[in-house]
């Protein structure tokens, strides 16, 4: 019987033989960014086809959990198919205070360009829905956590300023952890560029629209993505300035479950409406007729 049964160091061997020879399988998608034929969602667990879930809108049809998006999906959802003319997409960071934390800010940049095919986390540019004219950005969470550095600040401020010149309402779709660190004071002072953008707007008598996706937070919510003529939401989005132990030890007392979701935000008067995705682009077309807009002929602005 010996002959056939084989020692434990033997069998480890055997398994771990077994393992390099055998082909590479690729598991079911786990992340929310997954690119496999099937999706788990991260909150009902319940495993769906991934055509079905982008069919959706990448929305769980189980229990709602509105799955990330990059921008390039974003503009789709949302925008006329081929409507959409992009804008200052040249312009790239730099890394002037030479930063280096565990590893140089320039390799970051590099990794992040390499993994999205950008140049910064924001795509901004003119697009229609519904044949009605918008000046759009979308931050993309997956550069260095859709952090706002010069380039993101410059570009929405150009974005906005155009926009302004032709009459066009504006809306920024907003995913980022706050002002990006390694750009220091450079990228604290895009928040007043951008906001005193967005007050030349207002007083243009024009519409600003800023949407808070998972997540909004730090920087962006202290002053564009608070600006909107009206603040739409996602179901269940993180939106905060600070994080929630930082408030807890600060206060020393514990928070509410639902603390810095959209429904508590919506609860307490800070953000006007949370549209599900499903239904974002017939809701910003709604608005869009019921402040006025009205089609134009088509035609590119220039900051």
């Amino acid at each position: 019987m010996g002959r056939f049964l084989p020692d434990a160091v033997s069998l480890l061997d055997w398994f771990a033989d077994r393992r390099k020879s055998a082909p590479a399988v690729r598991p079911i998608q786990d992340t929310e960014e997954g690119d496999g034929l099937w999706s788990k969602c991260p909150t009902c667990s319940q495993v769906v086809y991934r055509k079905d879930l982008l069919a959706n809108a990448s929305v769980c049809a189980g229990c709602g959990h509105h799955h990330r998006i990059d921008s390039q999906e974003r503009l789709r959802l949302i925008l006329d198919p081929g409507s959409f003319v992009p804008m200052d997409e040249h312009l790239a960071p730099g890394d002037p205070l030479a930063f280096r934390d565990r590893r140089a800010y320039s390799d970051r940049l590099r990794d992040s360009q390499r993994q999205t095919g950008l140049r910064d986390a924001v795509v901004c540019g003119q697009g229609r829905i519904d044949g009605l004219p918008l000046a759009i950005g979308v931050m993309e969470f997956r550069f260095m956590g859709g952090s706002m550095g010069s380039v993101v600040g410059e570009k929405l401020t150009r974005l906005i300023e155009a926009a302004t010149a032709s009459g066009w309402p504006v809306l920024i779709v907003c995913a980022s952890g706050g002002a990006r660190m390694q750009e220091g004071m450079l990228s604290l002072m895009q928040m007043a560029k951008i906001s005193a953008a967005l007050e030349r707007h207002r007083q243009a008598r024009l519409l600003y629209l800023p949407l808070l996706t998972h997540p909004t937070t730090g920087g962006v919510t202290a002053s564009f993505a608070m600006l909107g003529d009206l603040i739409l939401a996602e179901p269940k989005a993180l939106i905060g300035f600070a994080g929630r132990r930082v408030i807890e030890q600060t206060l020393r007392e514990k928070l509410p479950d639902d603390f810095q979701t959209a429904e508590y935000l919506l609860d307490h008067g800070f953000v006007d409406v949370i549209v599900p995705r499903p239904k974002l682009r017939e809701t910003l077309a709604s608005l869009l007729r019921l402040h006025g807009v009205q089609p134009q002929p088509e035609a590119v602005a220039t900051p």
